[in-house]
């Protein structure tokens, strides 16, 4: 274990060089590169700085044990237990960081919700998820675009399709791809029944230009008419934009700007994204052994979630957790869920590490 942060201290301490160096401070892309490792290692290096210091006080207690005075024999043994358990909690944190990491954790994200089964229902909880991510986002400091929508006549969406600015973002909302089901009595059901309706979540890891490798001869690009609300010139210019990438059959579309070439950034922003989560499938399938995990496959068709109104009561089904904070996490406090489901995954594995 020690070989290996030994290893990653000398790593940071190159990098730290690099990132002083002309040449690289000239290329873009090589300083962001170093720079996100220099900040992936940085949490290490100080711990294990710390745990260095740990240990070497812990000697120099150990050391007042020989002391005749019986006051500072007992202050001693107060101070080894205080660092013994400091020296703990460090080991437990350089394990964890040993792990397996996620290449995307520091990634921004783009969040596809679209409605299910339910109707308008199902488009209402859309909108209530949308806001959901979009509040969370706020209390991150994170910034939030939309980037395609679909609304609805009374509220709600078919479908929307945002991205969320910020470091880190898809380590945190990674686990909500799947679906999400609310269980409530509609506003327009008169008999006060309880329906069902489900919700799916997509959450993509922004795909840059060197990510994905796109010909534009693999592009057919269309343009017309945006269609529904959105302004008086929305629905008579030839801004709306839609993007087929021939190889895979998948299409991107935008319809939410005036400006043609705002609406085709967009589409293309989307589409790499999808294309980048194809390609990370593939290649999670060749590499990996079918992996039956606490945290779900991360299949979309996997029901993830269930949002019972009538008992304010919102239960995770991969790890069991459930909180009566309906307003709450509809208001955007998810850190209990994010931060379960992250313990639930590094839990599984050190458990995959030790065997």
């Amino acid at each position: 274990m020690f070989e290996k942060i030994e290893a990653m201290v000398r790593r940071y301490q190159e990098l730290e060089r690099l990132l002083s160096d002309p040449e690289v401070m000239s290329s873009h892309h090589k300083f962001k590169e170093y720079a996100q490792e220099h900040s992936r290692l940085q949490d290490v290096v100080a711990w294990y700085s710390e745990l260095q210091r740990v240990q070497q006080e812990m000697v120099e207690a150990k050391a007042m044990f020989q002391e005749d005075d019986r006051e500072l024999r007992q202050l001693a043994q107060s101070e080894l237990s205080s660092l013994q358990s400091r020296e703990e909690e460090l080991l437990q944190q350089l394990r964890q960081a040993l792990l397996p990491k996620d290449p995307n954790d520091e990634r921004n994200v783009i969040v596809e919700i679209r409605a299910g089964a339910g109707g308008t229902e199902a488009a209402l909880f859309a909108g209530d998820l949308h806001r959901m991510y979009a509040r969370y986002a706020e209390r991150k400091g994170w910034k939030v675009e939309v980037l395609s929508s679909s609304p609805t006549d009374i509220g709600g969406f078919k479908e929307v399709i945002f991205m969320i600015e910020g470091k880190g973002a898809f380590s945190q909302l990674k686990y909500e791809s799947g679906v999400h089901r609310v269980q409530r009595v509609p506003v327009t059901e008169s008999g006060g029944r309880i329906h069902t309706s489900t919700v799916t979540v997509a959450v993509l890891p922004e795909a840059e230009e060197v990510d994905v490798d796109i010909s534009p001869d693999e592009l057919r690009i269309d343009i017309f008419c945006a269609s529904g609300p959105g302004g008086q010139s929305v629905n008579t210019t030839y801004s709306a934009v839609r993007i087929t990438h021939l190889p895979t059959g998948i299409v991107s579309s935008c319809q939410d700007e005036k400006s043609q070439h705002k609406n085709k950034d967009r589409a293309m922003k989307v589409l790499r994204a999808r294309l980048l989560d194809v390609a990370l499938q593939q290649q999670q399938e060749e590499m990996s052994r079918e992996r039956r995990s606490q945290m779900g496959t991360g299949d979309r068709s996997e029901r993830i979630r269930t949002y019972n109104h009538p008992q304010s009561r919102i239960t995770d089904h991969r790890i069991g957790l459930t909180s009566h904070r309906w307003e709450g996490v509809l208001q955007g406090e998810l850190d209990e869920f994010v931060d379960a489901l992250r313990m639930a995954e590094q839990e599984e594995k050190m458990e995959e590490a030790v065997h």
